[in-house]
């Protein structure tokens, strides 16, 4: 049993309290959770959340991982682009559709352009 109560964050937006970011670090050794390089003097520390919060993860301690930049910048993107064809399948299996708003002018067969 730990000694210390986990942290939970109150909201999805709550800032990690230092103690706590010290906390996640000891537990992965001062390692970056990605790309497994020790952490040196100077390097700038990000905390990401293992599952993300728009799949259902947690803001609390045990969900947070150390990461560099870099491999953080190229997890979020990944997770973004799955992000993007979930909501995307989601909206055609509900059918909800978006409205394009129409335009002032329209393109006809031989390229000129003219008003509705």
């Amino acid at each position: 049993m730990r000694a210390v109560p986990e942290w939970i964050g109150k909201t999805d937006d709550s800032k990690v309290p230092d103690r706590v970011k010290l906390r996640v670090l000891d537990e992965y050794k001062n390692k970056c959770a990605l790309s497994g390089v020790e952490f040196k003097p100077g390097d700038k520390i990000e905390f990401d959340h293992i599952t993300p919060l728009w799949m259902g993860g947690e803001n609390r301690e045990k969900n947070l991982q150390p990461v560099l930049p870099v491999p953080h910048k190229k997890k979020t993107s990944t997770e973004a682009a799955v992000r993007k064809k979930v909501n995307r399948i989601r909206k055609k299996h509900t059918g909800v559709k978006e409205k394009k708003p129409w335009s002032k002018f329209k393109k006809k067969m031989n390229g000129e352009v003219v008003e509705r």
